[in-house]
């Protein structure tokens, strides 16, 4: 079934006009509401780019994805300096803060005084390493300039690291869909193992 679905798409040419201007609009929300999976869409952005006949359809999408990805991050962190700068804070900084636990905040936190702004780049290929870096650098009231500087090489690795496992899921099968499909669980797993590893510390460490 899903074969069929697949074989029905339109041409190459409508796929990369929605395509495109979709993947950067999903990017840039995700990076605004981290519940978004940006990986997986990267990634399968990915797959369909690399079974395509044009020889950019990989680079439009890394171009898409990397700049997406740092326009919700700037547009996240004006935001939240909105809310450091207020004195009754803002609802986008209690939506940061509520999304870094404090052992992750600290640990943020250290780790930027020790290694300034190399964090940011470590924190975007981190799972849920971003909004405890984000926020720390919002809580140690790091300049919009500064903080750009860095969050483009972060940007740019995370979009790589997430289209390579895309062109590896699909390098691997003959169809664009089952490379999608390995490219998304392979990016949900990368994402949900720490979670699911800090679980299970914690409770055996009772």
């Amino acid at each position: 079934m899903i074969h069929e679905v697949v074989s029905r798409l339109p041409a190459e040419s409508t796929q990369q006009a929605v395509g495109y201007p979709s993947l950067f609009l999903l990017v840039a929300l995700g990076a605004l509401v981290p519940v978004v999976p940006t990986g997986a869409l990267v990634s399968s952005a990915a797959v369909v780019a690399f079974h395509q006949s044009s020889p950019f359809s990989l680079l439009f999408v890394f171009a898409v994805a990397s700049a997406a990805a740092f326009l919700g991050d700037i547009c996240l962190y004006w935001l939240g300096q909105r809310g450091v700068r207020s004195k009754n804070g803002s609802k986008w900084l209690r939506v940061i803060s509520e999304r870094a636990a404090p052992e992750r905040l600290a640990q943020a936190q250290q780790k930027l005084d020790e290694h300034g702004a190399m964090v940011l780049v470590l924190s975007r290929l981190v799972p849920a390493g971003r909004i405890p870096v984000m926020l720390a650098c919002l809580l140690g009231r790091v300049p919009m300039r500064r903080f750009a500087r860095g969050d483009v090489p972060a940007c740019l690795a995370w979009a790589a690291t997430y289209q390579l496992i895309g062109i590896l899921g699909g390098s691997l099968f003959p169809e664009p869909w089952q490379g999608v499909v390995a490219a998304v669980g392979l990016t949900l797993l990368i994402s949900g193992a720490p979670a699911v590893w800090r679980r299970l510390r914690a409770r055996f460490s009772h």
